[in-house]
């Protein structure tokens, strides 16, 4: 399995846990590395990618929208 095959399956697991209520990341790191059988390192970078991740669309989703337009010039 290749890294970003690998990674895109790490993030999976990881959101089935969060999505089943499971909040302590150390349970979800121990239940991805049984299931996975990926080494905890891998589980952990990928979790680091996946929050970045999060954060930024949160950050997209959080910010004002900005409209752009022009007023409409009467002649």
């Amino acid at each position: 399995m290749n890294r970003v095959n690998q990674s895109t399956v790490v993030k999976e697991a990881i959101n089935s846990f969060l999505d089943k209520g499971i909040t302590d990341k150390q349970v979800i790191y121990t239940k991805v590395v049984d299931e996975l059988g990926v080494p905890r390192p891998t589980v952990r970078r990928v979790a680091r990618e996946l929050r970045n991740e999060l954060l930024l669309k949160i950050k997209i989703l959080q910010s004002e929208t900005q409209t752009t337009f022009s007023p409409h010039i009467k002649q």
